[in-house]
């Protein structure tokens, strides 16, 4: 073979390589810095994977709870709450996604899927805490699931009408005050979960009280994530009319839930069930409705 040949084979050779390396690179730098910079990707991230592999190395025993167990809610929850933990994880991870020419239909699709699944765990949730203390059982389970799936089935159907039919984009956030629409659904979607928390709370603190499980723990949850809710439609409220404040607030808590919300709901709903000593179960449950003070009648 000539010398010129091999000389120009290789040229093109070290060429592609070294082409090769700054697309990675290029890449890499994208996934990681760009699309809402660092620490936002870092933060959901590392906080989704986080909770991921902290299932994943407690499932061993988790399912050798639940074979015991004989509740048809955790076993279902349990299960939605893996199903939408990989979602989570995967919507966290495909960020650049968002900021990607042609990527536009995954990403709707993989947002529209995580958000609602998330909603559905957190409409199922609320259902049970409507179901008060006879919340055992498969009608319960059945009753349960059957109002979550219709609320977040409706809820899918009328994002991706927006989304596919009228083109607005809900899952892609720019600070453009132009998309009214698009602010305005999201100001209805947190009105009406601030609503259903407030009233809760309320019924917390009213003769309706014995009608709630009772445990404290659903009592911080409902008080946390009415809190998070009306932050929240605060901030749609002020983006939608074009402040910066309030479009810099709406991605805080939107980072705060995909983030830290599947680990509270664990804590709240699912942690103490793992729990190895069914007698330590009832301790922390008589323990934690002492605290709340619904033994206090029986001493006057």
């Amino acid at each position: 073979m000539p010398q010129s040949v091999l000389s120009a084979s290789a040229a093109n050779s070290s060429s592609s390589s070294s082409s090769e390396i700054p697309v990675l690179s290029g890449r890499f730098h994208d996934w990681v810095f760009e699309c809402h910079g660092f620490w936002h990707n870092a933060v959901l991230i590392i906080a989704s994977f986080l909770f991921v592999l902290y299932l994943a190395l407690q499932s061993r025993n988790s399912f050798r709870k639940l074979s015991h167990g004989r509740s048809h809610i955790i076993i279902s929850y349990y299960f939605s709450l893996w199903l939408v933990s990989l979602l989570n994880l995967a919507w966290s991870t495909f960020q650049v996604w968002e900021c990607s020419p042609g990527k536009e239909l995954a990403w709707n699709l993989l947002s529209l899927f995580t958000t609602s699944g998330m909603l559905f765990l957190e409409v199922s949730l609320l259902a049970f805490l409507f179901e008060g203390n006879n919340a055992t059982g498969l009608e319960p389970l059945t009753r349960t699931f059957g109002i979550s799936g219709i609320v977040v089935g409706f809820d899918i159907l009328l994002k991706a009408i927006y989304l596919f039919a009228f083109g607005i984009p809900l899952f892609i956030d720019t600070n453009d005050s132009n998309h009214h629409t698009k602010w305005n659904l999201w100001v209805i979607h947190k009105l009406v979960l601030t609503v259903i928390y407030g009233f809760i709370l309320f019924m917390y603190h009213s003769k309706w009280r014995e009608r709630l499980p009772a445990r404290p723990a659903f009592y911080k949850y409902v008080t946390i994530m009415f809190i998070m809710n009306a932050l929240a439609l605060f901030a749609c409220g002020l983006s939608g009319n074009g402040t910066a404040f309030g479009f810099w607030l709406y991605h805080v808590t939107v980072v705060c839930y995909h983030a830290f919300y599947l680990p509270l709901l664990y804590i709240t709903f699912l942690a103490d069930f793992f729990q190895e000593e069914d007698l330590h179960l009832e301790n922390v449950y008589y323990s934690e409705m002492k605290d709340a003070g619904f033994f206090e009648t029986d001493w006057e």
